[in-house]
């Protein structure tokens, strides 16, 4: 049997994620042609039509959906050779693909990384960073083993390991009235000029808090998007605008006319999980998800849902 080579399995895996030639080619960084070239090459090879298509639509057969399910996972194991070589070159003997956001609390990742298991004393753990919903994404395609994401509904791809449960919290001037209250209730921001994550950073996210604030009747003045808790200070500023944020974030801008205060919203939490691959079987994620679970409970601060207020 003559098996197909990296470069089609990767052409067969883009095209069939995207069903679209291109943005499967554009993915790839070749030309359309060329993807078009390779694929017909490995359904000759292995015999089968993998791929229904026309010039508007592309689907998977039957036997493509197995061939490409199968596929990721021979994919999955060539890069892991290729990493686990390297890593043995440094002295690690085993390499832990952890994808985390720039919006993640630092608490929860300091305490991932000083995670030790006895069974692989030779762990390096290699940390990639991206928005929750682009590293839930290639948890589930095995680009990683493991991330911490946050506002991401669950999905059977996934397992979810709860690993923190905090409010939204609402950045805002210091001489804005809400300030003399010590939590804020999401009436509280009606007619207020709003500062959220732009769609990009947490799709699901934004839609969450537009979609409740529509149900609730509770409209903003105007709403802003920004991608960074600076561009956010900038505005509340500029603006008088209250920015829905992360408690980390929104501590980081605390402070020359910014202060901050959580939202008592029940429906708009901001959940952290550590996700998996629902199929995984790697000991060593086993291992690294038990372990998280007990540090993080034993470890937790007793005071990490409260801070104190910030003027």
């Amino acid at each position: 049997m003559v098996l197909p080579e990296i470069r089609l399995l990767q052409a067969a895996i883009a095209l069939a994620e995207e069903l679209n030639y291109s943005r499967a080619a554009k993915r790839l960084r070749i030309d359309q042609s060329t993807l078009s070239k390779r694929i017909m090459e490995l359904e000759e090879l292995v015999g089968l039509r993998l791929f229904e298509r026309n010039h508007q639509v592309v689907e998977l057969t039957e036997p493509g959906r197995h061939f490409v399910q199968e596929a990721r996972h021979a994919l999955l194991h060539a890069e892991r050779a290729v990493s686990s070589a390297t890593a043995a070159l440094r002295g690690a003997d085993e390499v832990l693909n952890l994808g985390r956001s720039a919006y993640i609390d630092p608490y929860l990742v300091s305490t991932l990384l000083s995670i030790h298991l006895p069974l692989f004393p030779g762990l390096k753990i290699k940390q990639w960073s991206n928005y929750s919903h682009e590293l839930a994404h290639q948890v589930a395609l095995g680009k990683l083993d493991m991330a911490l994401i946050t506002a991401i509904p669950d999905t059977p791809k996934l397992n979810l390991l709860v690993v923190a449960d905090t409010p939204i919290y609402i950045a805002l001037s210091r001489d804005n009235p809400l300030r003399s209250n010590e939590e804020l209730r999401l009436e509280d921001m009606s007619g207020q000029n709003w500062i959220l994550p732009a769609p990009h950073v947490n799709p699901h996210l934004h839609e969450m808090i537009q979609g409740v604030s529509s149900e609730r009747g509770v409209a903003a003045a105007e709403v802003h998007h920004v991608t960074t808790a600076e561009e956010a200070s900038e505005l509340i500023l500029a603006h008088k605008g209250v920015a829905f944020m992360t408690r980390g974030n929104a501590w980081r801008i605390a402070r020359d006319g910014v202060t901050m205060r959580p939202l008592a919203e029940n429906r708009l939490r901001l959940v952290t999980k550590l996700a998996t691959r629902a199929d995984n079987k790697s000991r060593l994620v086993s291992e690294f998800v038990r372990a998280a679970g007990r540090k993080l409970i034993s470890t937790r601060p007793a005071q990490q849902g409260r801070l104190p207020l910030a003027g």
